[in-house]
């Protein structure tokens, strides 16, 4: 069994706490407090990702997303932490107005470049391509993957479930429910639950890909990690359920009725869902497991996103 090592730039642990919407109880783990620049799910998969491209003397980080991405955001944060340019290669448009997390893409001094959807498809060649142009000047580039979902990515959630344990009786909870983007949140907590082989459910709730090509994503990278780091553990298919129907609107988009859900659910509790990721996991987990009285046994997990509500403020407030 090998373990990778990282940096610690997270505020770990999280805090869990239980409180209730609509007189239902529930709990939720705050992985949206990990940090204030260096917020969300994805710090927890940059400590083991920045040590790397520090351990390779890297030069340059590029990553991809959408033009709001917290990945891409937070890893901008990181590399100038630690020293490194960034370069970015975002799906969207460019704007002289820009906001929310593109507003601190280049704020931080990043380079980016605009990609339309079409060209997003192929955005790991072309992400190369340029490392290549930088290699031939003598720059170390390390390439990080839309949402830092690689077998050693996903090692911050394979700890996840750690420090899960030392917190509540793991054994009582009956499963995870979580936003999914690129999938390597889920995929840890799946290595993290065999590894300790725990009989928890990881409810993925699709945001971006297809049911059928997230389920593949994530146990892809689930069982690449059990072999590239010889663990001792075998992955169960079952043990994973996508939470289909949640993104019909699209990734940068959120309708009415989910939005006036999680504006409710701040005013009452003070916790800001953000549009693309956690505000549709949220709706998800409300019609699921809330209104069924299941909020003590599946625990719903805030993987972050404060900055992309400042992109969609206008909708925000249009809405009573």
């Amino acid at each position: 069994m090998i373990i990778p090592k990282k940096i610690s730039i997270a505020n770990i642990p999280t805090p869990i706490e239980e409180i209730k919407f609509d007189g239902k109880p529930f709990l939720i783990k705050r992985d949206d407090l990990t940090g204030v620049e260096l917020s969300g799910n994805k710090v927890r998969k940059l400590e083991y990702l920045i040590y790397q491209a520090k351990k390779e003397k890297s030069d340059y980080i590029f990553t991809t997303g959408g033009d709001q991405s917290n990945h891409a955001r937070a890893t901008v944060i990181a590399a100038a932490k630690y020293g490194m340019k960034s370069k970015l290669f975002l799906w969207g448009k460019d704007s002289g107005n820009a906001d929310g997390n593109l507003f601190i893409d280049k704020f931080l001094g990043a380079e980016i470049s605009f990609l339309s959807k079409n060209s997003f498809e192929n955005v790991n060649q072309i992400m190369f391509e340029e490392r290549a142009k930088l290699t031939k000047q003598s720059k170390k580039v390390f390439v990080i993957p839309e949402g830092g979902s690689t077998t050693l990515g996903i090692w911050g959630y394979i700890n996840f479930i750690e420090e899960l344990k030392t917190q509540i009786e793991i054994k009582k909870l009956q499963g995870i429910f979580a936003a999914s983007g690129s999938g390597g949140t889920a995929a840890g907590l799946l290595v993290g639950t065999a590894l300790l082989n725990l009989n928890l459910k990881i409810f993925a709730v699709n945001v971006l890909y297809s049911k059928e090509k997230i389920k593949k994503r994530i146990i892809d990278l689930a069982e690449g990690c059990v072999l590239d780091y010889k663990l001792p553990c075998k992955i169960r298919e079952d043990n994973l359920e996508i939470v289909d129907g949640y993104s019909t609107e699209g990734y940068k988009n959120i309708n009415d009725n989910k939005l006036t859900l999680i504006k409710r659910f701040a005013s009452e509790s003070g916790i800001i869902l953000d549009p693309a990721y956690t505000g549709k996991a949220f709706v998800g987990y409300y019609e699921n497991i809330l209104k069924r009285d299941k909020g003590k046994k599946i625990l719903f997990l805030h993987t972050g996103g404060i900055f992309g509500v400042f992109g969609k403020r206008r909708k925000y407030l249009s809405i009573d």
